[in-house]
């Protein structure tokens, strides 16, 4: 059986978020806990938050140990960006591109 967890919106870049990922794909839940735990990056916050929902999930509803499952699919997509407009000099703008992300975590046994 599998448990997910879903983070939508994530106000963090793809490519910061998937650094992280790259990290902990294929690691047992408790070992990527452990690593999460230590890792400089500010993604790894987001995604540790997200780690402890899916394996909440999974004991909420039995699956089986959260400690001892293991990290199936762990992925970031691409939000909606927010653009914001900078003044510049001589009457020009320049767009400010705020990327978000969704992020997936997929446990199973």
């Amino acid at each position: 059986m599998e448990s997910k967890a879903l983070l939508r919106y994530a106000r963090i870049t793809p490519q910061k978020a998937r650094r992280v990922v790259r990290l902990i794909a294929g690691k047992k839940a408790s070992e990527a806990m452990t690593m999460l735990e230590y890792m400089p990056y500010r993604g790894a916050v987001l995604i540790k938050k997200l780690l402890k929902s899916a394996m909440a999930n999974a004991e909420q509803s039995d699956v089986a140990d959260p400690e001892n499952m293991k990290l199936q699919r762990v992925y970031v997509d691409e939000g909606p960006m927010m653009r914001r407009i900078m003044p510049r000099a001589m009457g020009r703008a320049n767009v400010i591109k705020k990327k978000t992300s969704h992020i997936t975590v997929v446990l199973s046994e």
